[in-house]
């Protein structure tokens, strides 16, 4: 299952990543408790968003963005033209964000980075909490 196809642009935005990963987050969200569901609605647009945006200011833009429903799982897979894996870097009081790769790899399942003729792809996997 996965979310209706978005003509894809090289001008996707952040808003429109967000607007594609919440729609595909929905079927996972039907019969979750509603601050289990809402739990993994936020944490999905957090992971868009902030992919999307690594893409467009470190990666050269967004070259592909997707994000479906795979094996009751979430997926969200953004590619852009560098091929340059994301840094965790230390805190700098001086310099404002540097968190946004920590926090991907915080609030998904699983994430990996796969490097490939033009750019990478990276792709992370969120899956609801198991029913208690």
């Amino acid at each position: 299952m996965s979310a209706p196809a978005m003509p894809f642009t090289e001008r996707m935005t952040c808003s429109q990543a967000r607007a594609e990963t919440s729609t595909a987050v929905l079927p996972l969200c039907a019969g979750l408790a509603h601050h289990q569901a809402r739990r993994l609605r936020e944490d999905a647009l957090l992971i868009a968003s902030e992919l999307a945006a690594n893409a467009l200011r470190h990666g050269g833009g967004i070259t592909r963005f997707s994000a479906c429903v795979r094996e009751h799982a979430l997926v969200v897979q953004v590619s852009d033209r560098s091929d340059k894996e994301p840094l965790l870097l230390p805190h700098d009081p001086a310099m404002p964000g540097g968190f946004g790769w920590l926090m991907v790899r915080n609030l998904a399942r699983s994430v990996t980075v796969e490097r490939h003729a033009g750019g990478k792809t990276i792709t992370a996997v969120l899956a609801p909490a198991p029913r208690a």
